[in-house]
C-alpha cells in the first residue's frame, strides 16, 4: 500500500518549505510526462523518471517514495486546479455557455500544458484502494461540478434539454482522451487543441 511520507505532511512542514517543495514535484511531474510518453506508464520506473527529472534516485525518493505515490500526487493535484477553475468560472458570473467554455479551456490547459499530456492522471487503478477511494471522491465532486453548469444551461434556455449527466460524462470523456493522443512537441498546441473543443463540444449543447 502506497503511504504518504509523514515529512511531507502538512502538520510538521513549515508552509514556504512545503510550497518549494510542491513546486519541486510539480516539475518533477512535468519531467515525468516525456518518460511516462516514451516508455509507456506500465513500463517507466523511477530511474527513468529520475532521469528525465535530472535528478539523482536519491533525490527523487525524497519527493515521492515510489512511482504509485507520484501517479497520486499527480491526479491530486490535477483534480485541485480543475476544481478550483470550475469555482472560479461559477463565482465569475458568466453565462452557461462562456462557464463550459472556461471550463474546457483549464482542464485542458492543465492536462495538456502543466502536465505535458501525461495520462498519469487517468490512471486511477494503479493506486491502492484507499488512495484510489480518494481520487473517485475528488473527480465524482468535479463531474458534479461540471453538470451543474450544464443544468444551469439547461434551466436558463441557453442549451437544449438533454440528459445533463450522459452529456457531461461525454465532454469529460473527449476531454480526457486528448492525453492518450496529445504530444507537446506535434502540430497542434495546447491552446488550439483547447480552442476547438471548447467551440465544438459547447455549440452542440446550444438550442
Amino acid at each position: 500500500m502506497v503511504q504518504i511520507s509523514n515529512r511531507r505532511s502538512t502538520l510538521v512542514e513549515p508552509s514556504r518549505t512545503r510550497r518549494k517543495a510542491d513546486a519541486r514535484r510539480r516539475a518533477i511531474l512535468k519531467a515525468a510526462a516525456s518518460a511516462f510518453r516514451k516508455h509507456g506508464i506500465a513500463a517507466t520506473g523511477m530511474r527513468e523518471i529520475a532521469e528525465a527529472a535530472d535528478l539523482s534516485p536519491a533525490n527523487l525518493y525524497y519527493y515521492f517514495e515510489s512511482k504509485d505515490e507520484l501517479l497520486y500526487f499527480c491526479q491530486d493535484w490535477s483534480l485541485d486546479r480543475m476544481l478550483e477553475a470550475a469555482r472560479a468560472v461559477r463565482r465569475g458570473g458568466e453565462r452557461p455557455p462562456e462557464q463550459l467554455r472556461q471550463v474546457i479551456r483549464a482542464q485542458l490547459h492543465c492536462m495538456l500544458d502543466e502536465l505535458e499530456g501525461s495520462a498519469a492522471h487517468l490512471e486511477v487503478d494503479a493506486l491502492s484502494r484507499t488512495l484510489r477511494e480518494r481520487i473517485v471522491a475528488k473527480r465524482d465532486r468535479y463531474e458534479s461540478a461540471v453538470r451543474r453548469i450544464v443544468e444551469d444551461g439547461i434551466r436558463s434556455r441557453d442549451f437544449a434539454r438533454t440528459d445533463a449527466t450522459l452529456v457531461t460524462r461525454a465532454i469529460l470523456g473527449a476531454l480526457n482522451w486528448t492525453a492518450r493522443w496529445y504530444r507537446p512537441e506535434g502540430e497542434k498546441t495546447w491552446a488550439a487543441v483547447a480552442a476547438t473543443f471548447s467551440d465544438y463540444l459547447v455549440r452542440g449543447l446550444i438550442r
